[in-house]
């Protein structure tokens, strides 16, 4: 995928159409020090995790069901949940929709 030029609209909308695989992002954009990225959530749960890095993460459409330091919590779509560096958390079952995360360039 071509990244866009700078001030270059993103269609997000774009991008989450054609994916293919679930739980596989794509990299949209870089803005500075980080990274824009958007994945198909299929319904199917996944392993706790922890970043060394902040994570920003934005539904779209759908929901996305998540454990965040052992208490549950779900995003709706239009709905922004940040999740600091260091702090383990797990995408719950029945999470589905587009996923947007912005973290840290890799």
């Amino acid at each position: 995928m071509t990244l866009p030029t700078p001030l270059s609209p993103i269609d997000l909308c774009r991008p989450a159409a054609g994916l293919g695989q679930s739980w596989r992002s794509d990299v949209v954009a870089r803005p500075g020090h980080s990274q824009l990225k958007v994945l198909r959530m299929d319904g199917s749960p996944s392993e706790e995790e922890v970043h060394p890095y902040a994570e920003a993460l934005l539904v779209l459409q759908g929901q996305l069901k998540l454990r965040v330091r052992g208490e549950d919590l779900v995003v709706g779509a239009g709905e922004l949940c940040t999740i600091e560096a260091g702090v383990p958390h797990a995408v719950g079952e029945g999470s589905w929709g587009t996923l947007v995360i912005v973290d840290a360039a890799r």
